[in-house]
């Protein structure tokens, strides 16, 4: 019998690589970000800043280099990933820029368009670089390893306002917890996926809650332990709780057990309720938290907390105008932790949940690519990679608006600190290598790589 047209296979869906959309939106991107700079230029000095065309022509450069990596190394890659980072990179770069005109002696933004060129680097080296996302999984203690090693070197530095997560090295600074948390995010994703059967079908019972053996659990929890330990004595609890977070929501999605996210709640605040109490730091921060306008009341002038509300109050619906708010009084911290509240004073409400709403569209298509792909080891990386951008967007949101205490992290992309902008371009492009994987026809005869 002769094969028919019918006993052929069906071709394989092939979905539309959407390279040209990903380049008009990052044309607009980068015209968005311009158009910022020069709308802080006249406010401030009713004329075009005459850095204007270096800083356009230098973030174009960058976006489009980010753009051929991906064109010709991961074709397949979801369009809106990039654009998104580029927009929010450039918001950044304007953000601090507009706060530099008030501080002439301590100007970041060149600093930061520096550290943003050696992200999209390392962005574009990681692209290009891997192929296959698997070949992390080999190297999951090394990169433990690595991860713990970064969060020990700061405890041998002397604390930055009141923490210890900087090296000072020849007058330059990097905070390792930022790489580290990528390295964390790998070894959980891999130990996770070679265990998750073992984690989720065997153990003892207690009520409702399947726990399992300690020797398929023990390993993991003691490296988490251990960095949580090491973070504790650097009193920087927010990245503390990131990790914390991190290891909670990969052990649920790993074993699809709800309980998981009871007991980590459970956790979180016994150990919030006991660090709040004992530690200095963190205890002054909790008080601050509690009376953010206590300082007021006894004729000491508003601290941070207190300063940043007044500038989400003053911005409004649609904003003072960028380059027109004072969220400068906020004072050291403006560039870096509180950059949200320039946003918000500055282009209101509207802009302030614009902004929002572009974390949550990185966050979310960062989630589609863990539900698409179809080994375990790539779906828990994509979901621990844009967790890592959702609760760092959570805690310093919600520790400027007074919703929780404050935390001391930076904004990804929109503050100045060279390590989180750098560790953020990596993020993303681990996502674009992860969506070029799930979205990519499977080969003839094979399954999906």
């Amino acid at each position: 019998m002769t094969a028919t047209t019918a006993d052929a296979p069906p071709p394989a869906l092939r979905l539309p690589r959407r390279r040209g959309v990903e380049l008009a939106l990052l044309t607009v991107a980068v015209l968005i970000s311009v158009l910022g700079y020069l709308q802080v230029g006249l406010a401030q000095h009713g004329a075009v800043p005459g850095g204007a065309a270096r800083y356009g022509a230098g973030l174009g450069v960058l976006a489009l280099l980010a753009h051929l990596a991906v064109r010709f190394r991961a074709p397949c890659a979801d369009p809106l990933l990039l654009p998104i980072a580029v927009l929010l990179n450039g918001l950044g770069l304007v953000l601090i820029y507009r706060l530099d005109l008030e501080t002439p002696d301590d100007r970041a933004a060149p600093t930061q368009l520096v550290w943003s060129a050696v992200g999209v680097g390392l962005f574009t080296w990681v692209v290009t670089l891997l192929r296959d996302h698997r070949v992390l999984q080999r190297y999951a203690y090394v990169c433990v390893a690595a991860a713990l090693g970064l969060l020990v070197m700061p405890i041998f530095f002397p604390a930055i306002n009141g923490a210890k997560v900087w090296i000072l090295v020849a007058g330059l600074s990097f905070q390792p917890g930022e790489f580290a948390k990528i390295l964390l995010a790998v070894f959980f994703a891999a130990y996770l996926a070679a265990n998750r059967h073992a984690l989720a079908y065997t153990g003892r019972r207690l009520w409702k809650l399947q726990f399992p053996t300690g020797r398929v659990l023990g390993p993991i929890a003691a490296i988490w332990l251990a960095s949580l330990g090491v973070l504790v004595l650097e009193r920087d609890l927010g990245t503390s709780l990131l990790f914390f977070g991190l290891f909670v929501i990969l052990l649920y999605v790993a074993t699809g057990r709800a309980g998981w996210l009871a007991v980590g709640l459970l956790l979180a605040a016994v150990g919030a309720l006991v660090v709040g109490r004992l530690e200095p730091h963190v205890h002054e921060r909790v008080e601050t938290w509690l009376h953010p306008f206590a300082g007021i009341e006894a004729g000491q002038g508003p601290g941070q907390l207190a300063q940043s509300l007044f500038a989400f109050a003053s911005g409004g619906m649609l904003g003072a105008g960028l380059g027109r708010g004072d969220s400068v009084l906020i004072g050291f911290a403006a560039k870096s932790d509180f950059i949200l509240a320039t946003a918000g004073e500055e282009l209101g409400l509207c802009g302030l949940s614009a902004i929002v709403l572009l974390y949550a569209l990185l966050v979310a298509r960062g989630y589609r690519a863990g539900v698409t792909i179809r080994d375990d080891f790539g779906r828990l990386l994509a979901v621990g990679l844009a967790s890592i951008v959702a609760m760092q967007v959570f805690v310093i949101a919600g520790g400027v608006t007074g919703l929780i205490p404050l935390t001391g992290m930076p904004m990804p992309f929109l503050a100045q600190g060279g390590s989180s902008v750098v560790t953020n371009w990596i993020i993303v492009a681990l996502l674009i290598a992860l969506s070029d994987s799930a979205r990519r026809p499977p080969p003839a005869g094979g399954e999906r790589p």
